[in-house]
């Protein structure tokens, strides 16, 4: 999915970051505010990971990123020409087409490209995530990992310039998330601008240039990786450590 921005917020031509929100806050009726003063941004060849425990504020941070619903106060703005694409948690959900090729020029038929258009963008999104072998198969029968690759793909196809990433291991067999692990570090090679939504810290923040941390509607951390990892804050964040070391058999339960 790739949506330009939202209707509520400015578009600004800048050198600097190609998506940013300044003081955005957003309430729900009965005055239940789920975000309160957040300021973000995103540069051309981050890689950043926003974490989270749940009920943090993460899903409703990123919809405002992609343009999917307005703050209630607050601005975001985004370089001129930037779009934001994003691949949903559930890969199900995102699965339009029949086959892998018919599902990844989705979006470009939609933008009403010419057919040679649509056969080189759909055809180059499918090699960047190493599925042009598969353009022929039955979409749905993909495993759970080339399914989360095929949303990436057809947000590839339309070139968002911010690709989105929610909760990109959920519900994933271990071979599966290494093949989305790897997905990302090639992304990020080929310079592409990536947000991940994760509480699965441990999985990914190795390839991060950046973590961010929202607790309470609020950014708590916002910093390098390292930083955080020498800090030792994820506990105090609803977070798992990413260096916990178990030493022996009880030590892998998570109590």
């Amino acid at each position: 999915m790739s949506a330009d921005v939202a209707a509520d917020t400015a578009v600004e031509s800048c050198a600097g970051p190609l998506l940013e929100l300044v003081n955005v806050s957003k309430s729900f009726e009965r005055d239940c505010e789920v975000l309160h003063s957040v300021s973000f941004r995103v540069f051309p060849g981050d890689c950043v990971v926003l974490a989270g425990a749940n009920g943090s504020g993460k899903t409703v941070l990123m919809n405002i990123l992609a343009g999917l619903e307005p703050p209630s106060s607050g601005r975001v703005y985004m370089a001129r020409g930037t779009t934001v694409g994003l691949a949903f948690q559930n890969a199900d959900t995102q699965i339009l087409g029949e086959t892998v090729f018919e599902d990844c020029a989705f979006g470009p038929l939609q933008w009403g490209y010419s057919r040679a258009e649509i056969d080189a963008r759909t055809n180059s999104a499918l090699a960047a995530v190493s599925l042009l072998d598969r353009r022929d198969h039955y979409a749905r029968a993909l495993s759970g990992g080339e399914k989360r690759r095929l949303t990436v793909a057809g947000v590839l196809a339309l070139d968002a310039k911010v690709v989105i990433l929610d909760e990109p291991f959920a519900n994933l067999d271990y071979p599966s998330v290494r093949q989305v692990v790897q997905l990302i570090i090639s992304l990020k090679h080929a310079g592409k601008t990536l947000v991940i939504i994760t509480h699965e810290v441990e999985k990914i923040l190795a390839a991060a240039t950046r973590l961010c941390i929202l607790s309470k509607g609020v950014i708590s951390y916002d910093g390098t990786p390292q930083d955080a990892l020498d800090s030792k804050i994820f506990s105090c964040y609803g977070l798992r450590d990413p260096l916990h070391c178990p030493l022996t058999l009880s030590d892998l339960l998570w109590t």
